[in-house]
């Protein structure tokens, strides 16, 4: 049954920035310019948070079906269906098998754009093969309870030792292609690499080809797949309904975390610039910027751990209309990032008081506003109006 506990939403930017604790930047304006010198105008809204499900297996990633129901991934390798205001006991059978370790196992899921005719579903998850493991892409048509006629149609190339940075999400753009957010697999120097996949975000067609209009299409040295690159640890990204950009976050080292609108072909700096550095303390670049290679839209210092991200589109919260949510592993919130054009001009924190890492955070078509927590008992929550 359905709990809510009500929550007064306050926006906390100036005492958070005198705490040390959630300090951010645009290097649009001044470098290491502080949020509290920025506009504190925040579309504050009140509302109660209602747990829908409780129990999953660190929950990672979430859509919504045409029926009203929502498929939620577990990290374990499980896909679970939450309909009728209910978890159904047992999991979606056909999944691909993962590689369960580290930050790997079953990370997203997304629906084809023209479901309702074709029931494809795509997963995106770690995947075990020689030499190790990479993010892996797999479609299968849902049939009840079943995935039917399941194929792997993208492999992230090298595979490779150690169990973290996978990425990853799955967006479709309005034309019909797949995103796919990867990350470095630790691989620190392997970004500035556009001959393998580490560190890029792929898209490709939604069988797995390659669009005729990628940006490396045709160079030798480039894997086709790519359509950008230079990137760390991608774990949020999402299309701007309003512009149709594709809008995506990744992890900083310690500090460093940045948003950035994707552009086809660009370079996103990492590890040649960093607004970060080593986790011992190490510098890893001197540099925050250099030419060629594009500057984000915000960053922050310290790190969120940043995990999800929506555009609100809905119509239950007219306050936050436009607003970019993400998720937040690190200080347990979430966050509400206010636009003008691609300007990040004021934040808010909320659930903050709830206490729980934030995997996962989507606009519903509902209207509502919905929010995986990341646990061994992870919960689907959904904010609803006071």
């Amino acid at each position: 049954m359905a709990q809510a506990k009500q929550f007064q939403s306050r926006n906390r930017m100036a005492a958070a920035v005198a705490g040390g604790l959630l300090a951010f930047a645009t290097p649009a304006l001044a470098t290491g310019a502080n949020a509290a010198a920025q506009s504190e105008r925040s579309a504050q809204a009140d509302f109660r948070i209602v747990t829908l499900a409780e129990g999953l297996n660190h929950p990672w990633g979430m859509t919504f079906l045409p029926d009203g129901g929502v498929l939620i991934t577990e990290r374990s390798g499980q896909l679970r269906l939450f309909k009728d205001g209910k978890l159904a006991p047992d999991a979606v059978t056909g999944v691909p098998q993962v590689a369960a370790r580290g930050q790997g196992g079953l990370l997203d899921v997304a629906l084809h754009p023209a479901f309702a005719e074709n029931g494809l579903v795509y997963l995106s998850y770690a995947g075990a093969g020689d030499g190790g493991a990479s993010t892996e892409v797999a479609r299968g048509r849902l049939d009840g309870m079943a995935l039917q006629d399941v194929e792997v149609i993208f492999r992230a190339l090298p595979k490779t030792g150690g169990s973290g940075h996978f990425g990853s999400r799955l967006v479709f753009d309005r034309d019909g292609t797949l995103f796919i957010s990867l990350g470095d697999r630790r691989q620190i120097r392997e970004p500035q690499n556009p001959a393998n996949h580490i560190g890029s975000v792929i898209r490709v067609n939604d069988d797995g080809s390659v669009p005729d209009d990628n940006p490396f299409v045709g160079q030798s040295d480039k894997r086709p797949e790519i359509f950008s690159y230079g990137h760390r640890n991608v774990q949020g990204m999402a299309l701007r309904p309003e512009t149709g950009a594709m809008w995506a976050h990744e992890h900083g080292p310690r500090g460093g975390d940045e948003v950035n609108v994707l552009k086809a072909g660009a370079n996103y700096g990492w590890p040649v610039i960093t607004y970060g550095i080593d986790y011992s303390g190490a510098i890893i670049s001197e540099k925050t910027e250099a030419q060629g290679m594009e500057q984000p839209v915000v960053y922050w210092d310290p790190s969120i751990a940043p995990s999800g991200m929506a555009f609100y589109d809905g119509d239950k919260f007219p306050e936050w209309q436009g607003d970019l949510f993400v998720g937040a592993l690190a200080h347990l919130h979430l966050r509400r990032l206010e636009l003008e054009g691609d300007r990040v001009v004021d934040q808010e924190v909320l659930l903050k008081d709830f206490g729980e890492r934030i995997r996962d955070v989507r606009s519903g078509p509902d209207g509502y506003l919905y929010v995986l927590t990341d646990s061994s008992d992870g919960q689907l929550l959904r904010l609803e109006p006071l």
